[in-house]
């Protein structure tokens, strides 16, 4: 979602390296650059100042550190202040009481629907508390249905309303259902419009009186940018919003709705919605998202992503198999389906401090993934003894595993080429101790010694 804003925020700070102060001279072109950036994604102009103003305030005068340089006391001025302008920290959600009681709330094509199963989702796994799902959308066709398949495509229980049923009669049903299932969190889908109106939001408000809620989130397309401003003021006025979830972050939006909102509305944003798929919610930490935007990496997320698909024991077996020389091709085909599911490789990088613009300069080579994707389709054109012991591939063989792989032999023997110089290259890392813990990052194993392939 960031990707522009980030591009153009990284070389307006290139401008200050080499200075020996910073003064209001040699941060003036930057501060400009700087605003029109955030202009350009679609961030409130109210915001902009604000955010403006904090900086230069901040940042003149300032002796440089002795060790940093002025580039770098600066892009740890933006940083503070973009971590302050995102809201600082991130905000627990209130489960508190039997039942806890969520509403989500916002207009229609939002994904309230998916965010719904999604919150379902995360309270099941990580709260460690059982979650009840409530369509109370009667209006938009199939709404109940969606959240009903949903529901048991992830077996979740959900409360079976009806769109004859008046949204009232189904929060009074739904009351009784969670007392007899014993849910301890309810996440009520409610209607949307397509604007603002009155009536939906006396709906809303009728809803709130009969079963108060421990949240009202709002569910905002990120894609809407600062117009997400005024539909974020709109509910707030009449529901008072405790939080947000900003969806379609994984798509083009510019990022002017999580730039804009905290800081215009004063309501904390409390979830991404960074896919389709129903685990594809990330709590939101504004500290990480803001060293994403300057390309300082986001270590946590990429540990925590890892420590949840990985066991420490297999993480330890795969630091063992590189210390000992027996990491193998099937070993690396598993290491790359579970880069599938952090993310990909290009997600990865991303992640690792300096490597979102480093990928940025490979532009006309081949994308990372589509490599893994090529890497992926040779190994599985071997055979079980020859992805055990690939010295035995002589010509006869990487023509047939090519032609298999619907590669050139070239591809072949280059991959085969850069698993022999990675291999021998991890295999001296977790010699010289990075392996002692389990290979560096929880989870990760040796994955961190293949992201050369295909170049």
């Amino acid at each position: 979602m960031f990707d522009s804003l980030s591009d153009k925020l990284l070389t307006s700070l290139k401008k200050l390296k080499g200075q020996g102060r910073i003064s209001e001279k040699n941060i003036e072109d930057s501060i400009k650059e700087i605003r029109l950036s955030l202009l350009e994604a679609d961030v409130n102009f109210k915001v902009v100042k604000s955010f403006i103003d904090r900086v230069k305030v901040k940042a003149l005068g300032q002796e440089v550190l002795e060790s940093l340089t002025p580039g770098q006391q600066f892009v740890k001025v933006v940083h503070e202040e973009l971590v302050s302008l995102l809201g600082g920290e991130s905000v627990e959600l209130d489960v508190r009481g039997k039942p806890a009681v969520l509403f989500l709330v916002g207009l229609q094509g939002t994904g309230k629907t998916t965010s719904a199963a999604k919150l379902a989702l995360y309270v099941r796994q990580k709260l460690k508390k059982k979650p009840g799902l409530v369509p109370a959308d009667i209006y938009r066709p199939a709404a109940i249905d969606q959240l009903v398949t949903l529901a048991r495509q992830n077996d979740l229980p959900v409360f079976t309303s009806s769109p004859e049923q008046k949204p009232e009669e189904i929060l009074q049903e739904a009351r009784r259902w969670a007392e007899q299932e014993m849910v301890e969190v309810v996440i009520v889908d409610t209607a949307g419009r397509l604007q603002i109106d009155e009536d939906l939001m006396q709906e809303l408000v009728r809803l709130k009186e009969l079963w108060p809620p421990n949240e009202v989130l709002l569910v905002a397309d990120a894609m809407l940018g600062q117009q997400s401003v005024n539909v974020a003021e709109g509910f707030h006025q009449r529901l008072g919003l405790t939080g947000l979830v900003l969806t379609k972050v994984d798509g083009d939006a510019r990022g002017g709705a999580a730039l804009s909102v905290r800081e215009a509305v004063g309501v904390p944003i409390k979830f991404l919605g960074v896919g389709e798929k129903v685990s594809a919610l990330e709590v939101f930490h504004p500290d990480r998202l803001a060293s994403r935007i300057l390309d300082m990496g986001d270590v946590m997320t990429l540990v925590e992503r890892a420590q949840e698909l990985v066991s420490e024991k297999e993480a330890k077996a795969s630091a063992r198999k590189l210390a000992r020389n027996e990491f193998g091709m099937e070993d690396f085909l598993q290491q790359i389906q579970m880069m599938k599911k952090l993310g990909g490789m290009e997600s990865l990088l991303k992640m690792i401090p300096g490597m979102g613009q480093m990928t940025k300069q490979m532009k006309g080579m081949a994308p990372p993934d589509k490599e893994m994707k090529k890497i992926e389709a040779i190994i599985r054109s071997m055979t079980p003894e020859e992805r055990e012991n690939y010295k035995i591939l002589n010509g006869s063989r990487r023509l047939r595993i090519a032609k298999g792989s619907g590669t050139e032999v070239s591809d072949v023997n280059k991959f085969v080429r850069q698993f022999e110089q990675a291999k021998k290259m991890m295999g001296q890392m977790m010699k010289m101790g990075m392996g002692r813990k389990g290979g560096g990052f929880p989870g990760l194993g040796g994955l961190g010694g293949f992201g050369g392939f295909g170049r």
